[in-house]
């Protein structure tokens, strides 16, 4: 593989108090975030805090600056607007509007929307052909399905790494895990970024990603906790996460021109989609090196402590 650090001697354990500071910023701000998403604040989409989707159809396609004008014009703020084509490379005739339970207007919700589009596009031919609502039941079973879908992804990806290597190792992977789904979420929610399932895709992605970063880094530790026996872990680490150092950020620099790729063309429907995956290869391929290993050290030193009390 291309060496893009050529014998790189970075000290990634004495840096690690510098890395504790840092994660205790993204990790508060997360667990600040996911406290006020449970309190039903912040910027959550109609998945999970209610409301109603519609569907209309057009002659044309319609310019999505002006549909968010008329929108934002009559009340409708913060409405997701998504433009369908009946088939690829055909212009988006119609029109997907997902308006929170917060600017619903009740009893008359597609007449309030046709005369937005009768007063904000005048002489324009179109047809509500669907409405559907979101109540505040449903919303708030998916809110719970996604919560323990990352819950369960997280503890699975943690006894895989323990039956693969040891429980130290999957304590580790596990805490680098949760730190980077944490991260993601105070970032997003700071941004006032939209909460969403697709949102929660991402959040499950990254996980995927962060922990594939890290078992490489975990394999080099194992291997080298063999050839070295006679160093301490401080440079078995230290040497380890150098000597993978252009792996990992060869691979992360790959799989991020892929997202931004995505970033840039997927349109708006995967925009915060592909920008949560950006936010999360950024984070997992900083905790695999600062965050990770440097468990790892804190698990020995406490059991050196323990065993020094113990005499």
């Amino acid at each position: 593989m291309i060496q893009i650090f050529n014998n790189p001697n970075v000290n990634f354990v004495k840096l690690r108090f510098i890395a504790y500071f840092i994660s205790a910023i993204l990790v508060g701000s997360g667990l600040y975030a996911v406290l006020q998403l449970s309190m039903g604040k912040g910027n959550v989409g109609i998945d999970f805090a209610g409301g109603s989707v519609v569907s209309i159809k057009f002659k044309k396609e319609l310019d999505p600056a002006k549909i968010r004008e008329a929108l934002d014009k009559n009340g409708f703020t913060e409405t997701g607007v998504q433009q369908i084509a009946d088939a690829p490379g055909e212009p988006k005739e119609k029109v997907l509007l997902r308006i929170k339970a917060s600017n619903v207007k009740i009893g008359g919700l597609k007449e309030a929307i046709t005369k937005v589009f009768i007063e904000g596009f005048p002489g324009e031919v179109f047809e509500i052909d669907r409405v559907e609502d979101m109540g505040p039941v449903v919303s708030k079973k998916l809110k719970s399905q996604a919560f323990l879908a990352i819950f369960w992804a997280i503890l699975a990806l943690m006894i895989y790494i323990w039956f693969r290597f040891e429980f130290r190792f999957g304590l580790a992977a596990a805490v680098a895990t949760i730190h980077d789904v944490l991260a993601v979420i105070g970032i997003f929610y700071f941004m006032n970024k939209e909460f969403t399932l697709l949102f929660v895709t991402a959040l499950l992605t990254l996980a995927g990603y962060s922990l594939t970063d890290t078992v490489v880094v975990f394999d080099r530790i194992r291997e080298n906790l063999k050839l070295r026996v006679k160093d301490n872990l401080d440079t078995i680490i230290n040497a380890s996460v150098n000597e993978v150092l252009s792996r990992t950020f060869i691979v992360s620099l790959t799989v991020m021109l892929v997202i931004v790729a995505l970033f840039v063309y997927g349109g708006e429907v995967i925009h915060d989609f592909s920008f949560a995956l950006i936010l999360g290869v950024l984070v997992g391929t900083y905790s695999s090196w600062f965050v990770a290993s440097p468990i790892l050290i804190e698990w020995q030193h406490a059991i050196s402590r323990k065993a020094v009390v113990k005499k």
